[in-house]
């Protein structure tokens, strides 16, 4: 299905593609299919993408399956296979994980990081250099303006992220500069499975730090007009000299 705000969407993608080389002639990608609107409509971006570009990429799925009742990892299976899309299960039970290490009241960073580690191994054993993930500009500012606030830096979640050891995946991030705004038209334009990818601690991270710095971003937002496109221009532009890094970081 296409429509006038997925098209929009497809050539932001494409731009972000071209613009920091996220993908190349030869690539497999491995898609992160979380079971939320954000990673269905990733997939579509770049099923558009591998049809329409010059530039040929295999595409195949995977979805990290936690143990959480009603998570339907199934109905995500179906809806890649209704595609014609290769896609992968890896379990883990972050429940007993969480128990065991007594992380209830933050378990969100133990979750996420083996969540991260399950799909990089994935990668590597179906041999994909790339794994896309589907956090867009809204993921990027929050993330920017949070690592601000916390004293932890002036970054972010870059669109790549190449990886250290060159046996792992580099971490592409196609959705970058599309606004959440535009994810969620083009959503409710497709007939993406019902509530899938429901984690069962949502009512922590309603109340976590990334929902808060979403709701400035958003208060903001409604004051200056383009605000999110301007940030993402600025976070372009880092003008070293006038920070307060030291002589020898410069």
């Amino acid at each position: 299905m296409e429509n006038r705000g997925f098209k929009k969407l497809c050539r932001l993608a494409g731009e972000t593609c071209v613009k920091y080389r996220l993908t190349a002639d030869g690539d497999r990608i491995l898609v992160g299919l979380s079971g939320g609107k954000d990673s269905f409509v990733l997939l579509h971006t770049l099923l558009h993408l591998r049809n329409h570009a010059p530039v040929k990429f295999e595409i195949m799925t995977a979805t990290f399956d936690p143990g959480f009742e009603d998570f339907g990892v199934a109905e995500i299976a179906e809806y890649a296979a209704s595609l014609n899309v290769e896609h992968h299960i890896v379990k883990l039970d972050i429940p007993g994980i969480i128990e065991e290490k007594n992380m209830h009241s933050s378990p969100c960073v133990l979750c996420s990081r083996l969540r991260r580690g399950k799909l990089y191994g994935l990668a590597q054993e179906l041999k994909c250099n790339k794994l896309a993930l589907g956090q867009h500009l809204d993921d990027v500012i929050n993330s920017f303006f949070m690592s601000l606030c916390r004293g932890q830096g002036l970054t972010s979640m870059a669109p790549l992220v190449k990886p250290q050891d060159p046996a792992h995946p580099a971490v592409i991030r196609p959705l970058a500069l599309v606004p959440e705004e535009l994810i969620r038209q083009c959503a409710a334009n497709f007939e993406f499975p019902i509530k899938t990818g429901k984690c069962r601690y949502e009512k922590i991270l309603r109340s976590g730090d990334r929902v808060k710095f979403a709701a400035l971003v958003e208060k903001l937002a409604a004051e200056i007009p383009d605000l999110r496109e301007n940030i993402a221009h600025s976070l372009t532009k880092v003008e070293i000299d006038h920070l307060l890094c030291l002589p020898e970081n410069k």
